[in-house]
């Protein structure tokens, strides 16, 4: 049985994954047909892939997802809708940019979350490639960040 710390941080890490898929699908929407909904489309059956890992490690853990805490992740998602939109921001580059934003920074909870996790005592997590995911996370931030900067590119320019 997993303890109530490591409960709260696997759900927490679970509404995050639920919110920047949400956050993918409307780039991906926004951008069909270009390039960079084709990289967004890769992205999001990546973190699709990462969401089942997760959800297998929460299984192996013996840990039941919260509903309260993936409520709190879906209104973080429609904040964001709100937030990002370019009816807010008045221009579609400056839209992406902090779209990219908002992803990098999830990348990079996703990697710390894989890390983390590393440090269980007992290795029950011997059967879970972390060092993998924590690779494939390293691959993403990358995608991100080339599509983060063209962002800030264009919206600056």
């Amino acid at each position: 049985m997993a303890t109530d710390a490591l409960a709260s941080y696997l759900n927490d890490h679970l509404a995050g994954s639920a919110a920047a898929l949400d956050l993918l699908q409307r780039m991906r929407a926004a951008n069909e047909g270009n390039e960079v909904g084709e990289t967004v489309a890769g992205l999001h059956e990546a973190i699709k892939q990462d969401r089942a890992a997760l959800e297998t490690i929460m299984d192996t853990l013996d840990v039941d997802v919260s509903s309260l805490r993936q409520a709190g992740g879906h209104a973080m998602a429609k904040v964001s809708r709100v937030k990002l939109d370019e009816w807010a921001t008045g221009d579609r580059d400056l839209s992406l940019l902090l779209e990219t934003e908002a992803l990098a920074l999830g990348i990079e909870g996703k990697m710390a979350g894989w890390c983390a996790l590393k440090q269980l005592s007992g290795n029950r997590l011997n059967d879970v490639d972390l060092d993998g995911l924590i690779g494939r996370a390293r691959q993403q931030r990358a995608t991100v960040e080339e599509l983060r900067l063209t962002a800030a590119r264009a919206a600056f320019a």
